[in-house]
């Protein structure tokens, strides 16, 4: 399967940052895992919230920020790669001024369903 960055619409998450499903199991047919870029803008901060069954892992590409990820909170910038395992309370803040984008690798699959805000 393939897909092209292009034809692929972006959309908000719960979380409040944008997300483009590069590959999702319910869209491409993949069997167990999806991956997405979140972008974040300027001053911006994604919600806390969790994922009771999602392992997630966040590679940022552009810009930079401060991660929260349970009671820990540093900096990331491009190159810098964090795993969030399930029932972890996360959010981001870009602390750039650009946007900051973040390449997310989800198993299961992203579902909102599985999205807690906290």
């Amino acid at each position: 399967m393939h897909t092209r960055y292009s034809d692929t619409p972006a959309y908000d998450t719960k979380d409040g940052s944008e997300i483009r499903e590069l590959m999702h199991p319910d869209v491409h047919g993949n069997a167990a895992q999806s991956l997405a870029e979140a972008v974040v803008e300027p001053g911006a901060v994604t919600r806390l919230h969790r994922h009771a069954r999602t392992e997630e892992i966040y590679h940022v590409t552009r810009g930079q920020g401060e991660m929260r990820l349970g009671e820990e909170t540093f900096p990331v910038a491009v190159g810098d790669t964090v795993c969030i395992h399930p029932g972890t309370p996360h959010n981001i803040l870009n602390t750039g001024t650009e946007p900051l984008h973040i390449l997310c690798s989800c198993s299961p699959a992203y579902s909102h369903d599985d999205t807690e805000l906290l």
